[in-house]
This record gives structure tokens, C-alpha cells and sequence, in this order.
């Protein structure tokens, strides 16, 4: 938390929360706060924009876009767990073509960065959406979203393999001018080494992390909870692991722009995030516990960077450097 331990600035020399400058930069995308909506937590915006007005995040990730339709996983598709939740949606969606005549349009006039999630079974998929999406215009970004932990085909192997990874982001990256952001997962063991082949290939930001693998049991049933056995767990109970990653990823990478996910609930959380080196935070699993969160979070974040005498969001990025790092901060 900055509030504590930070040097101490005078009251009389302290902004109030209104003066708090939350704008920052993510390679090239330019957002009006660190706060954006993380993928499948706010449709593709027009549900969700009479709770939280588009025009007051930093921008949105849309759900995941794949070139056919996709059913998903059997019921049930979500289990609640101590500090969390899993689940196992299975990407449903409606596919390319539904999202380009039916949602693209309503996406398009959305007043904030507007970043679609494609995800495949391969390579191709990846690149025909990007192809398609890029040529009718009016987004800001992709999200590769090459990391999902619970569908039986081109999920989780692109994020744990940096072969694969080089390929998929080099093919989108021949498809689309617009900035890549590579989504990586938790469930390897050195995700900078995912993180290096990713930017290697052109992806601009790298967005970390997915969620983590796991199972809940009903043991007096003898058998798994979820329709699709397992599941990606989030929430506050993954946040130290988020944490630890995108702290290593910003440090290994740092002039690459890292989105941090995981558990973020509270002002102080995104702070953390901020403070080992995310330029933004995606806000997923609080979405479910309280739709209205990211407004919360704005008042509270102003309120905390202000009672530290901190004008800039910028100014808490990258504060707390890993051993043997030199610190480097606000470097958003």
C-alpha cells in the first residue's frame, strides 16, 4: 500500500483526489485510467455499460471472439471457492460473423479503448479473426487470448510452449497493424521465457495473468463439481501468484507494457499491481461480486494516491524494484 511507508508529504502540499492525474499509457494505447475490464467480466459492452458507463474505464476487453460458434462447456460452469472461483465456460460465443454484424457496430461507438479477445483452435483461427476484425475498423487492439486453461484445443499450449507462442503472435502480427497484446499463463514454469518469444514476434503488451488450473470435488457425489471436470481459478486468492509474475515479466521486459490480472479488488490491490510494474489492471472476478466495482475503485484510488501526496497514477508504476533491479519509477 503506498499510504504506508511512502515518504511523507505535508497536507498543505497534498493534491486532493480530484486533482489526481489517472491517465497512463500502455504502449500505444493511451487510457484515461489503469482500470479495464477484463475478458468475459463485460460482455462485449452493451449489457454492461448502464452499470458502469464505458466512458469511465480505461478501456474494455470484449469476451472472446473465435471464428465459429462455440457451445461451451456442459453445466455446471462455475464453482465457488474459498478466496476465488473457477470456471469453465468453455469460450462459449457466437462466432466471427455474429460479432461482426451484431456487436462490432454497438462496440465501435463505445467512448473508451476497445480491445477484442480472439482465441482459436489454431494458428489460422487466431489470424481470420484479426483479418476480419482489422479490415471493418473501429477497435484499438486485440487481446491474443492464447491461454485459457479450460478448452481441449487452442487454449492453454500457445502460453506454455515459446515455440508456439512465437508462431501464433509472428501470424497475427502479419494480419493486423493494430497493437497485440499477448494474454500468458500461470501455468509454466518460467513465464519469461513465454513472455520474450511473445514480444520477440510483435506483440506490443503483454497482459498476465490467466487464470490458474484447478479442480473443486463434491466427494459425497463421488465426482468433479463442473460440467467440464476442471477449471481456471481467479479472485483475490491468485493474487499473490499475479503479483510475483507480472513483477518478474516487468522486470525481465521492462520496456515492454505489462497489464496485470489477478484478484484485484480494492484500490490498494491495483496500487500493488501498479507498484511492481503493471501500466493497468484488469478488473474480472470483482466484476461477479459487485458489477459496479471499477466505480468504487476510481474514488478509492484517487482517495489513497492523493492522502500520499501522488499527483500522477504514472508516479506509482514500477516503484518497488525486484532484488537486484534498480527501481524505476514512474515509468508509465
Amino acid at each position: 500500500m503506498i499510504a504506508d511507508g511512502a515518504p511523507s508529504v505535508p497536507p498543505d502540499r497534498r493534491p486532493t483526489p480530484a486533482d489526481v492525474d489517472l491517465a497512463v499509457e500502455a504502449g500505444p494505447l493511451r487510457l484515461r485510467n489503469p482500470l479495464l475490464a477484463a475478458s468475459g467480466t463485460y460482455g462485449y459492452g452493451e449489457h454492461f455499460a448502464p452499470i458502469v458507463p464505458p466512458d469511465t474505464l480505461g478501456g474494455i476487453v470484449t469476451k472472446s471472439v473465435s471464428p465459429e460458434p462455440r457451445k461451451g462447456n456442459p453445466p455446471p460452469r462455475i464453482a465457488e471457492t474459498p478466496s476465488g472461483m473457477l470456471n469453465s465456460i468453455g469460450l462459449e460465443n457466437r462466432g466471427l460473423d455474429h460479432f461482426l454484424r451484431e456487436s462490432l457496430p454497438a462496440l465501435r461507438a463505445l467512448p473508451t479503448a476497445r480491445i477484442v479477445s480472439i482465441v482459436g483452435r489454431n494458428i489460422a483461427d487466431f489470424v481470420a479473426c484479426a483479418s476480419a476484425i482489422t479490415e471493418r475498423g473501429g477497435i484499438d487492439a486485440f487481446e491474443l487470448n492464447m491461454s485459457c486453461p479450460n478448452v481441449k484445443e487452442g487454449g492453454i499450449e500457445f502460453s506454455t510452449d515459446p515455440g508456439l507462442a512465437a508462431s501464433l503472435v509472428a501470424a497475427v502480427r502479419k494480419a493486423t497493424p493494430l497493437p497485440l497484446i499477448a494474454k500468458l499463463s500461470p501455468n509454466v514454469t518460467d513465464v519469461k521465457a513465454i513472455a520474450r518469444a511473445a514480444v520477440n514476434e510483435g506483440a506490443d503488451a503483454l497482459a498476465l495473468i490467466n487464470t490458474l488450473r484447478g479442480v473443486a470435488i463434491d466427494w459425497r457425489r463421488r465426482r468433479p463439481v463442473l460440467g467440464g471436470i476442471t477449471g481456471g481459478l481467479s479472485g483475490p486468492c491468485v493474487k499473490p501468484v499475479a503479483l510475483f509474475m507480472v513483477w518478474e515479466v516487468a522486470a525481465a521486459l521492462p520496456r515492454v507494457p505489462v497489464i496485470g490480472i489477478g484478484g484485484a479488488m480494492t484500490a490498494d490491490d491495483v496500487l500493488e499491481f501498479l507498484a511492481v510494474g503493471a501500466r493497468a489492471v484488469q478488473i474480472g472476478t470483482g466484476h461477479f461480486v459487485d458489477p459496479s466495482l471499477p466505480l468504487r475503485l476510481l474514488q478509492d484510488l484517487r482517495r489513497a494516491l492523493a492522502s500520499s501526496g501522488i499527483r500522477r497514477v504514472r508516479d506509482a508504476i514500477g516503484t518497488i524494484p525486484r532484488p537486484g533491479v534498480s527501481a524505476a519509477p514512474g515509468t508509465g
